[in-house]
């Protein structure tokens, strides 16, 4: 056991080093950054296109963005594209004839991560002046979030997946690495096909459900033979088509498999045709492995791992993670099964649950050295764990493996009671066997009395004197028939390991042993759902990335609309003003007003005045000089900002000599 922890921790001192070895930033799940037109904003003249800039490349449809007039019209001309070539931007040129309304436009987005999740969204400008956006239903991006049914399958097959692979893998790596007598017992041939079968099927599950799932429709589109072609372009599409053809390799192996478990011995001599199977057994062992690697390594390249720092490092670890989960869990069912089932009937033995307990002692040593890397990777810092839903997720997750741990700390004291009785049993066995040489050769009768007290302590016999006896009757019999004296030694045989196996399987050991590993089994699929929600969640990093865009947008160029009225009887007496102020930090600022009568057009008024104050620092109101641009549009590249904070912006709009209207708002300079 010291050995195996001097191993655990150089592993993780690797670890370490290699932790510190990389540094940067990991994104997945992609963040939209900015967008132009900016989201709230007023434009003059209905723009020429609409682009959104990402936290990373993305992959587009078609219909990746799409732009709705105020009435709920499309404008845009239906192809999105990447602005000037740059794989992070999404942009949609927009019908300049069909954008001539006045009012507020809808944007509408749905683009492919580089770690192949869809990320969609929406957010509104104005041309001309804001009104009341189009009510938009059934859009991808616009509207409620919540689950749809296309995307419930999407996810059950993603999960039913981590299941089968596990079910697959473990199954098959438990009886070729601990218990090749597994093979035979019908139980665990059910977990293969189960496995294989669960893993095949889910598979092409997702691969006809990506491309609803991605374009955000309904379940109508699931024989979509334009989807299924566009998905299939797609990175993860060719994953899933040569996982696909992986299993079909995987179901010629299994064939293989039970074919060698039909012709197998185990009986431990060394004959030729023991040779040939053993081996056959490397070869499909070897064989199996190289098939296990490539199906794992399937998913780490569709998925998180594939995108941000140290990505080799990253898909291999995560694939090393998927395997070892697999011929941990998976083996627990087939360990599961094995114990199910008595020893004599084909149930697994003592020796081969200790060698499986030596191997899950490896697999939960590869778990912890990967996990911790991955959690890093997608964290980022020690705030995610709670502040995010993926850190939590985490938690539980964490919780759930510390449960099968607690679990399988009791199943190696379960195991350890095992191998003491088996232990016992072998040299009970032993000694029969040499009782029954002995009574073969006919000197059983001349066994001193010591020896009868010995007898009877193998056999179970009540008394020695009983023993003796027996022993007695045995030798008269040997010397007049020897064949006799062996015949009897042979049923005391039987009796005595007929008693030993009633013995040992009425011992509570083994059914708490079964107890302690079906426990094991009931939280890894809790681990395994656990495990499916954090690959569909946005890693903390990334959520980290989208707050820090969002928090610089709030700090960011403030525009803000606000509406007047001077009770006056001029044009300009009554309507709407837009300020923009930018960047709206310290230092030096653009900032331009936009005056609108009531019906929305621009106007000139006689005086405009824009004021600031910072009442914190009892600093203000400094004035703001204007320079008339155009019709309605005042400004200045010269506006000083002293400091960060909670400024007040005030605007007097006066329409005639005596009538005039002054209107607040607090904004923010960071």
């Amino acid at each position: 056991m010291k050995r195996y922890a001097r191993s655990a921790a150089a592993l993780l001192a690797l670890l370490v080093a290699l932790l510190l070895g990389g540094a940067g930033v990991a994104s997945a799940h992609a963040a939209l950054l900015s967008t132009d037109p900016a989201q709230g904003t007023v434009v003059a003249v209905p723009p020429t296109a609409v682009t959104l800039h990402f936290s990373e490349s993305v992959t587009l449809e078609p219909d990746a963005v799409r732009v709705f007039d105020p009435s709920g019209r499309r404008v845009d001309t239906g192809t999105a594209g990447h602005a000037s070539g740059d794989a992070s931007t999404a942009q949609v040129r927009i019908d300049a004839s069909a954008a001539a309304a006045q009012g507020t436009y809808t944007v509408a987005w749905r683009v492919i991560s580089a770690d192949t999740h869809p990320v969609a969204g929406a957010y509104t400008f104005s041309i001309g002046r804001a009104s009341a956006p189009a009510a938009l239903t059934g859009v991808a991006g616009v509207g409620s979030s919540g689950p749809t049914a296309t995307g419930t399958l999407y996810g059950l097959s993603r999960g039913v997946q981590y299941g089968a692979v596990a079910l697959l893998i473990g199954s098959v790596g438990a009886v070729l690495l601990c218990w090749p007598g597994g093979l035979r017992l019908r139980g665990v041939q059910r977990l293969m096909i189960v496995g294989w079968a669960g893993l095949l099927l889910s598979t092409l599950a997702e691969l006809a459900l990506r491309g609803t799932y991605e374009a955000g429709t309904g379940l109508g589109k699931v024989f979509d033979l334009s989807l299924l072609r566009q998905v299939l372009g797609e990175k993860l599409g060719v994953l899933l088509a040569v996982r696909v053809l992986l299993l079909a390799g995987a179901g010629v192996f299994l064939a293989l498999l039970g074919g060698h478990a039909q012709g197998g011995d185990e009986n431990g001599d060394e004959s030729g045709a023991l040779v040939v199977e053993r081996r056959r057994r490397i070869g499909l062992g070897v064989s199996g492995a190289l098939l296990a690697i490539a199906i794992a390594i399937t998913w780490p390249l569709g998925d998180h791992a594939s995108v941000g720092l140290q990505v080799p490092l990253a898909v291999t670890l995560d694939t090393v993670h998927i395997l070892s989960m697999s011929l941990w869990l998976g083996g627990l069912a087939t360990v599961l099964v094995g114990l199910r089932a008595l020893t004599r009937a084909g149930g697994i033995d003592v020796r081969a649950v200790g060698r499986f307990s030596t191997l899950a002692f490896w697999c939960v040593t590869a778990l912890t050295a990967t996990g911790v890397y991955q959690a890093w990777r997608g964290l980022g810092s020690w705030s995610a764990l709670t502040d995010t839903t993926y850190g939590r997720l985490l938690l539980v997750k964490i919780g759930a493996v510390l449960v099968i741990l607690g679990a399988a700390w009791m199943s190696r004291r379960w195991l350890t009671l095992l191998r003491t009785d088996a232990a016992a049993d072998e040299a009970e066995a032993g000694a029969a066997t040499e009782a029954e040489e002995l009574a073969e050769a006919g000197v059983l009768a001349e066994v001193p009395a010591a020896g009868a007290e010995r007898t009877a302590e193998r056999t179970g016999e009540q008394t020695a004197e009983h023993a003796a006896e027996r022993t007695a009757e045995a030798g008269q019999d040997a010397d007049a028939d020897p064949e006799r004296a062996a015949q009897l030694a042979r049923q005391a045989k039987a009796r005595q390991q007929a008693r030993q196996r009633k013995a040992r399987e009425a011992a509570p050991a083994r059914g708490m042993l079964l107890r302690s590993v079906a426990l094991e089994a009931v939280f890894a699929v809790v681990v395994l759902g656990l495990t499916t929600v954090l690959t569909n969640s946005p890693p903390g990093r990334s959520v980290a990335e989208q707050q820090a865009v969002a928090k610089a947008a709030a700090h960011g160029p403030v525009d803000v609309t606000l509406p007047y009225d001077t009770t006056g009887t001029t044009r300009g007496a009554k309507g709407r003003i837009t300020v923009d102020i930018d960047p709206a930090r310290p230092g030096q600022n653009t900032l331009h007003a936009y005056l609108y009568d009531s019906t929305g057009k621009p106007v000139d008024v006689p005086e405009l005045d824009v004021a600031l104050s910072l009442r914190s620092k009892n600093l203000g109101p400094l004035t703001v000089k204007l320079d008339h641009l155009d019709i309605g549009h005042y400004g200045t590249a010269d506006l000083e900002l002293p400091l960060a904070g909670r400024w007040t912006l005030a605007v007097t709009v006066r329409s005639d000599d005596i009538d005039e209207a002054t209107v607040t708002t607090p904004i923010t300079v960071g």
